[in-house]
């Protein structure tokens, strides 16, 4: 028996591949399918299932295409309703996969058809479970991300998943290995462990939600409270999950289209095409197409993508490093934005090149910001998220979360200079493109965030630890 964890960081999604005597599962696949069937082709395997955990909201999965190459069946929680051939597992389904038993335990909570599945040695002993958003290391699932069934509210979502927790996976023994779909960085929870995976024993021990005295009740409020707004873009990628979609093959094909200066800047005057510069903020800040907007493949690439355009449908052109297209393309992809129409060739060397007009950000260190925060303590703007901001900043900052910046534009001085940052120049610089592209331009960014200004003797407030937060 193999199990390999393929841990994706930029998603924070954990894929698992399963092989037992020829024969290979694939659980809740990235959309990008040919490694699986490679690494099944290299070790003489069959792919005989794809077991999806449950309608994923924050990525879209491979299952349609892994199983048009392959052949494999999908599997399903009860419940699920799709739009291309699945199996809709019974509860306590059990699947062979070669010496080994894998059982579909319907777990609801998180999502109504949301199922755990348990994998069993070829001996039948119980080895470990594949938990999908149930039950994460130190959390478990948000239960207000799913498409409304009636009139089921969130907290009766909760009371489900309390159950599901309760009656299907703590009464399994304490040497099982849970695997979670997702770690740290994940939207799916609110305070998941950096560890990818643990021990059910451990996480009864050390998981809130697993508490041995924990009523109904508490579970409910303790699960339910603080949650921040779901991204945008989940209900559009749980349809395409539910749904099916376009191969990723035809969707890099059509996307790595070199175009001119000339021609990239016509097709950006003539379609409703979104200039997304995914090259690092330093090359943005020396210079950038104008009302470009700024999200760069070395952070937390697809998932700021999803929270700030949002529609996956918008069309989208591309300034790149040169020999990084395809990579952009298909991290697009893995949250549904398929609609990349084309690249500038040669990136924004040519452009420059080309005589064409272009754009600055005006950019300082942490030490020069120093000098100049006594005089401008009231124009300081912090785009961090709501606990790293509460949790310590600036005197005197003002908070405008780069995930609801929108919501924030008429706090910016449109008479004078204003300074933003982040934890270490990487958001602070999508703001700043963002709020350019918005005619916003008398803006300063902090290199190197909160990082760089904690080294200077700017006064911050008091540390409070984030984990004492409500």
């Amino acid at each position: 028996m193999k199990i390999e964890q393929i841990y994706t960081g930029c998603l924070a999604q954990g894929a698992y591949y399963i092989e037992s005597n020829g024969e290979v599962a694939i659980i809740d696949p990235l959309r990008e399918v040919q490694p699986y069937i490679d690494k099944a082709e290299k070790n003489n395997a069959k792919i005989k299932y794809i077991f999806e955990t449950h309608f994923h909201a924050d990525f879209v999965s491979g299952h349609v295409t892994l199983a048009k190459k392959t052949g494999a069946t999908i599997v399903y929680g009860p419940s699920a309703e799709t739009n291309f051939e699945a199996l809709i597992a019974q509860d306590n389904q059990v699947f062979m996969l070669g010496d080994i038993t894998i059982i579909a335990l319907h777990t609801p909570g998180h999502t109504m058809e949301s199922t755990t599945y348990l994998l069993k040695d070829k001996d039948g002993k119980n080895h470990a479970i594949f938990s999908g958003d149930t039950l994460f290391i130190g959390d478990v699932g948000r239960p207000d991300l799913a498409q409304k069934v009636g009139k089921i509210t969130e907290k009766d979502l909760a009371g489900f998943l309390f159950d599901s927790l309760r009656n299907k996976i703590m009464p399994l023994e304490d040497s099982i290995i849970v695997y979670p779909a997702h770690g740290a960085g994940s939207a799916c929870g609110k305070n998941l462990s950096k560890e990818t995976f643990d021990t059910l024993g451990n996480q009864k021990k050390t998981n809130y939600a697993l508490r041995a005295d924990m009523t109904k009740d508490e579970f409910i409020k303790e699960v339910t409270d603080g949650l921040a707004p779901p991204p945008k873009y989940f209900p559009l990628n749980v349809k395409m999950n539910q749904e099916g979609y376009e191969d990723i093959g035809d969707v890099i094909k059509k996307g790595t289209e070199a175009l001119s200066p000339k021609a990239f800047e016509a097709a950006a005057n003539e379609t409703d095409a979104l200039v997304l510069d995914v090259r690092h903020q330093s090359e943005f800040i020396k210079g950038h197409i104008p009302r470009s907007i700024f999200i760069g493949l070395q952070g937390g690439f697809a998932p700021w993508v999803g929270a700030l355009i949002a529609d996956v449908k918008q069309t989208l052109l591309l300034v790149v490093e040169p020999g990084k297209e395809e990579e952009a393309i298909t991290r697009l992809s893995r949250v549904g934005f398929d609609n990349t129409i084309g690249y500038l060739d040669g990136s924004f060397d040519a452009w420059k090149d080309a005589g064409m007009e272009y754009d600055t950000l005006d950019s300082i260190s942490a030490e020069e910001f120093a000098k100049r925060y006594p005089e401008h303590k009231d124009v300081v703007f912090d785009v961090r998220k709501d606990g790293e901001y509460t949790s310590e900043h600036v005197d005197g900052a003002k908070h405008a979360p780069l995930d609801s910046l929108n919501d924030y534009l008429s706090a910016f001085p449109k008479d004078k200079p204003f300074f933003v940052h982040c934890a270490g120049g990487y958001r602070s610089v999508i703001a700043a493109s963002i709020l350019k592209s918005r005619g916003i331009h008398n803006i300063i960014d902090v290199a190197g965030g909160y990082g760089a200004i904690k080294k200077t003797d700017i006064p911050r407030t008091d540390y409070v630890c984030p984990s004492t937060l409500k």
